[in-house]
């Protein structure tokens, strides 16, 4: 069982990102793992990429949510990750 790469795209002042940082940290601490936190300022790919879409929320390198983090749909992905 590989664990899951877990990635919260974020940039500062933007107050959707501190909600989906406490939205992700609640799910994936009830699985005892944890995320990567990037700001895409300091990466110009991902910010031209996703300037739109931020925060943004990847799972193994897949985009899963953008803007709002739906918790029971993370977990249930996590789950399903973590079973096999």
């Amino acid at each position: 069982m590989a664990t899951p790469l877990i990635e919260l795209l974020t940039k500062p002042g933007c107050h959707l990102c501190e909600s989906a940082r406490h939205a992700t940290q609640e799910v994936v601490s009830g699985f005892d793992l944890s995320f990567t936190e990037i700001n895409v300022e300091d990466d110009p790919d991902l910010l031209e990429r996703y300037r739109t879409e931020i925060p943004v929320l990847r799972v193994d390198g897949e985009v899963k949510d953008f803007w709002q983090i739906n918790t029971k749909r993370l977990a249930r992905l996590l789950e399903k990750k973590l079973a096999g």
